[in-house]
């Protein structure tokens, strides 16, 4: 009864707010304690209690008692983290607090006029009204993030006290060292506290509340010329917070040493609350948005070493009201300052325990979905792998030794197979374009490096649920044959993808000892159907996936070819010999080009329906799929779009951005489809070709990698490397000619993408750019295994009458071709290359799968975000 009676009086609270059109004075304590001295509301009372109609009109009408109520909530966070919450009244109102200014605060960024108010001083409030202006008074801002911080190591309430006794011997909360209170042992911490409930459920409140303090990137449009900082992280992230140590740490081991499965009794997540997966999932949240960090905008070192902040801005802003101005607010435009404490202390991890702790975390975590036991849904399953790829590519990316570590052991492979799992289960699913991508790119900055392609000779024995062909072999098998169903059986957005799939397959081909008759023959089918001339003719940057294949070919063919490996791939080379030659005689005259084009407008099916004896081995395959009701997913089909399903959301997302790169319009996509395509920069790499996303290594005789310019190896390698950029943007069916100038394009009303651009015109092929590259054909090397191996096998075949193809490999293990073939080509790798665009992505991938993810209670949900577009499903 006192429960109903405590949201009663919250509601009345509620609505003398709305009602009120005078400003109510900060010092009316009688008035504002009503929202949070004597309730006791759930966070979903909160949200279900403060519609978001009524904040708006509020934040409309009445401005100051917006403006009153929020400094108020934090001022009583502030006195909560001040006073070390003794009492459970003063817990109380510090939740209060926290779950109303998670209710309201995306109201306040949605509205460009407010967003600067948290970083001001607001005059008078809490001052008897006077208007004078207190220099020194921190912005709004950074008091909450101090509050939170220090509440987040408040002893019993957040976590163990480490004294024993009443409230009167209470650990003085200023003078605790928090790093002796991080909440779980892991990296640099041995102590495992003891699990508290109540510990865990206001550690998760409190890191809603900061998650909802970050959220104003999703308020911003997003822009890859200017990558802005975050203001709420930069400063959270700063010295001026002094437990960013020990809460980078607690939310690390928190996240990593969490284990789902538990002691492992069947069906335990029904009996009882895990209150310890709502405090990861926020964690894992709350870890990669402070790691959410480009390094190019960092404030540049001075000769000395010292950093040089710029000048601090100040800026008046006035907050308008229908009927007149109410409000005058300082706003303070924060410069750079130091380094992202939470990147620096990433970047410095080094001790190999650590990161086998981390390693081993993540890839528990990542395989958790992928388990298999007798009894149905017995075992808890997680649904934050979003979060944890993300975390792993931050890991990779800011921590080369952490890297270095994962590519040293077949640990990565733990990584790998959950990887492909969510690759192929994603691939017909246009709403989880986002994950596909995510994906391709943590394989593709693994495969630059050398150890990960000797990895993959590991053999694949556990079994994964995936619908896949039954096969024997390594993981290099497992990775083409998911590779060879994306690009078979994907849907039509994920044809950007291909390059970025068949570049990891090159960067491991050269260390690959053996291949099943599988994954060979997936390898032949792709380039029987790439090399149809309908689809070479089709479209200007088609040819370069039979480049890539044959350059693959070439790798395992000059550097694996001895010894009994890669004997089933030289099979099915030998069997497919009359595509090797059909490529070597490519037609080049016009009417060959013309008859290849209208072949191509009678054959409607995709490249999966290919004339090839292969396609049988294709079980599992389905067509796209569209996307499901409740799911959130990008309208750009090349676009990295931000997905995941969600029961109680029905969305969709648009994303939309200023582009300083070429965008990309195809009238006919890779594989016959007739619908329109726009590739914004959001996938940088699909823009502006894989020299953008890629740096060219080779690797010299004594095993180390150096770089190669792209000007040197323009002659030397381009028969071999289709991905090095020429003077004219290629488009699928469109030619971009560069110029100086520069168009915006409307797109979604108001919304502008920036294109640099000349003339367009349409693309047709002619018998001067099929000569231009079928010239450049690497075909010498399979040409000569043909001119030598051949013959042997139709003699023996012929001599010995044999039908039976295992007596032919036999033959072939036992072959060689020392000597008879051209002098080995330099090993050239792709390895991963920054920048912008890839940065801008993966912070709106990042807050996307955070808007869905959050949907109790739905923080987001109905607000006006700019970084995406929602639209109901």
């Amino acid at each position: 009864m006192g429960n109903v009676d405590s949201k009663l009086n919250f509601r009345k609270a509620v609505i003398q707010l709305t009602t009120k059109t005078q400003p109510v004075e900060a010092t009316d304590d009688a008035f504002w304690d009503q929202f949070w001295a004597d309730t006791a509301t759930s966070v979903q009372d909160v949200f279900a209690l403060v519609p978001a109609a009524e904040i708006r009109a509020v934040r409309e009408e009445s401005p100051s008692n917006l403006a009153t109520l929020c400094y108020k909530a934090v001022e009583k966070l502030v006195q909560g983290a001040e006073s070390g919450c003794p009492t459970e009244k003063e817990k109380q109102i510090v939740l209060n607090c926290t779950r109303l200014l998670t209710r309201i605060l995306p109201y306040i960024f949605e509205d460009a006029d407010w967003r600067g108010f948290f970083w001001s001083t607001v005059p008078g409030a809490g001052r008897g009204g006077g208007d004078e202006e207190d220099e020194n008074a921190r912005p709004l801002a950074e008091s909450l993030l101090l509050a939170i911080a220090d509440l987040l190591f408040c002893p019993d309430f957040t976590v163990q006290s480490h004294k024993k006794g009443g409230p009167e011997t209470a650990e003085d909360i200023h003078s605790i060292d928090s790093c002796e209170y991080i909440w779980e042992a892991g990296v640099g911490f041995a102590h495992s506290p003891p699990l508290n409930y109540n510990h865990d459920l206001n550690r998760t409140e409190l890191l809603k509340l900061l998650l909802t303090c970050f959220s104003e990137a999703m308020y911003l449009l997003p822009s890859s010329e200017t990558s802005s900082l975050n203001p709420w992280v930069q400063f959270f992230c700063s010295t001026d917070n002094r437990h960013a140590l020990p809460l980078f740490t607690s939310l690390l081991n928190i996240v990593c040493a969490y284990d789902p499965v538990g002691f492992g009794i069947p069906y335990n997540h029904l009996l009882f609350s895990d209150y310890r997966e709502n405090l990861v999932e926020v964690a894992a949240q709350v870890l990669i948005v402070n790691l959410d960090h480009d390094s190019s905008n960092s404030a540049s070192p001075s000769v000395d070493g010292t950093y040089t902040p710029p000048a601090l801005y100040l800026h008046r802003n006035r907050i308008m009201t229908r009927h007149k101005p109410n409000l005058i607010v300082t706003c303070y435009l924060l410069p750079p300052g130091p380094d992202n404490l939470f990147v620096n202390y990433l970047s410095r991890i080094h001790r190999e325990e650590d990161f086998h702790f981390i390693l081993k975390g993540i890839a528990r975590l990542l395989s958790n979905p992928l388990v298999q036991t007798y009894l149905p849904n017995s075992t808890k399953k997680i649904q934050f792998h979003q979060e944890l790829l993300v975390l792993f590519w931050k890991l990779c990316d800011f921590n080369k030794k952490f890297l270095f570590f994962v590519l040293k052991s077949s640990d990565v492979l733990d990584v790998l197979v959950p990887i492909l799992y969510f690759l192929n289960d994603a691939r017909a699913d246009q709403s989880r374009v986002g994950l596909m991508h995510i994906g391709v790119f943590i394989l593709l900055l693994l495969s630059g490096e050398r150890n990960f392609g000797v990895r993959l000779n590991k053999p694949y024995s556990v079994r994964v649920p995936m619908d896949i062909p039954v096969f024997t072999g390594t993981h290099a098998d497992l990775l083409i044959i998911v590779f060879h169903k994306i690009i078979t059986s994907g849907h039509q957005r994920l044809q950007p993808l291909f390059d970025c799939l068949l570049t990891i397959i090159v960067n491991v081909s050269p260390y690959l000892k053996s291949l099943s008759m599988v994954a060979a023959n997936k390898l032949l089918h792709l380039l029987e159907a790439f090399s149809t001339t309908w689809f070479l003719f089709s479209a200007p940057q088609n040819h370069h996936l039979v480049f890539f294949l044959l350059e693959v070919f070439n790798n395992i063919i000059q550097y694996q070819f001895d010894g009994i490996g890669n004997s089933n791939l030289v099979y099915a080379i030998i069997r497919k010999r009359n595509v090797f030659h059909q490529l070597a005689n490519l037609p080049t005259d016009p009417p060959s080009i013309q008859k290849a084009l209208q072949r191509k407008k009678k054959t409607p099916e995709p490249i999966s329906r290919t004339n090839s004896q292969d396609g049988t081995s294709m079980e599992g395959s389905r067509p796209a799929a569209p996307a499901e009701p409740g799911t959130l997913k990008a309208s750009l089909f090349a676009t990295p779009g931000i997905t995941l399903s969600t029961p109680t959301l029905e969305a969709q997302v648009f994303i939309y951005m200023e582009n300083p790169l070429p965008m990309q319009t195809t009238e006919n996509s890779s594989l016959g489809s007739h619908q329109r395509f726009t590739y914004p920069v959001l996938a940088p790499y699909f823009c502006a070709g894989i020299e953008k996303l890629t740096e060219k290594s080779q690797v010299s005789e004594d095993g180390t990698m150096r770089s190669v310019e792209t000007d040197s190896l323009q002659t030397s390698t381009e028969s071999t490397s289709p991905a090095i950029a020429s003077d004219t943007e290629s488009l699928s069916g469109t030619e971009v000619i560069k110029t100086d100038q520069s168009l915006r394009l409307q797109v979604w009303g108001s919304k502008t993408i920036k294109v640099i651009l000349g003339t367009l015109k349409q693309w047709t092929p002619t018998t001067d750019w099929v000569m231009s590259w079928k010239s450049k054909l690497p075909l010498q090397t399979i040409m000569r295994l043909l001119q030598v191996l051949v013959p042997q096998v139709e003699k023996i075949c012929i001599d010995k009458g044999l039908t039976d193809e295992s007596e032919i490999l036999k033959f072939l293990q036992h072959g060689t071709l020392v000597g008879l073939l051209p002098v080995p080509h330099p090993i050239l790798i792709r390895k991963y290359q920054a920048n912008s665009g890839t940065a801008m992505w993966f912070r709106t991938y990042m807050w996307g799968v955070i808007y869905l993810r959050n949907v109790d209670p739905p923080v987001w949900y109905d607000t006006d975000v700019k970084l995406f577009e929602i639209q109901r499903v």
